[in-house]
């Protein structure tokens, strides 16, 4: 377990450097991403899909602030189009991670764990519990990536992930979107309650998963 956690924490400290480096270029800015929907809402909805999946889809290289991004969409295309726009980003974002994490993760996993034995180990104790891990991802931002790859270095089985993925990922984009559809500059209630409610939701399911699950196991191997 000490191995697996070593690497999610190597992984989730990377994606947050993306992050700080961004904003501190000033790229990609919630004020940026606000003025493309914006203009973008003055052609038609289907250019703010095409920017909210696009975004969404670079989280997979470079951490974005997906809630507010899913809301956005949701404020200037709708319910419907934004949550089918947030639903293709984060699908595409999660296959792909898996993707290249499945072929080329090898690389980084023998410059991190060296031993062979506790690789394999890695693996095992991720496929073990990799199906919870995604299903509570959205509790932070950066997890369900970290999660995503992590699934492809374990070898966890394609289905297996897809629909772990799916199961977590759809409603949460429905939800999102429609908040930020009944959200307004005058009124942000609905979207600040939403962003609250799922945060805390998740939070829940991950304290639970480490009082009795991680640590259960934890004992156990002492």
């Amino acid at each position: 377990m000490t191995s697996l956690i070593k690497l999610m924490s190597l992984m989730a400290i990377f994606f947050a450097s993306t992050f700080l480096v961004v904003n501190g270029l000033g790229w990609l800015s919630m004020e940026s991403i606000e003025r493309w929907l914006i203009a973008a809402e003055s052609v038609n909805a289907l250019v703010v899909a095409a920017i909210v999946i696009s975004l969404l889809f670079l989280d997979l290289f470079i951490a974005v602030p997906t809630l507010s991004i899913m809301m956005l969409g949701g404020y200037f295309a709708g319910p419907y189009i934004g949550a089918l726009a947030a639903f293709i980003g984060t699908f595409l974002a999660g296959v792909v991670g898996y993707g290249l994490s499945y072929f080329f993760g090898d690389r980084l996993l023998n410059v991190v764990i060296k031993d062979k034995a506790k690789q394999r180990d890695l693996r095992h104790k991720f496929r073990e519990h990799g199906v919870l891990m995604i299903l509570l991802s959205r509790a932070l931002p950066i997890l369900p990536e970290v999660t995503a790859c992590m699934s492809g270095i374990s070898h966890m089985k394609f289905m297996t992930f897809v629909l772990s993925w799916i199961t977590v990922t759809l409603p949460y984009t429905i939800i999102a979107a429609y908040a930020g559809s009944i959200s307004s500059l005058d009124n942000p209630k609905p979207a600040i309650l939403t962003a609250v409610a799922l945060t805390s939701f998740f939070w829940c399911g991950w304290l639970l998963l480490n009082r009795y699950g991680f640590r259960k196991e934890a004992n156990s191997e002492l």
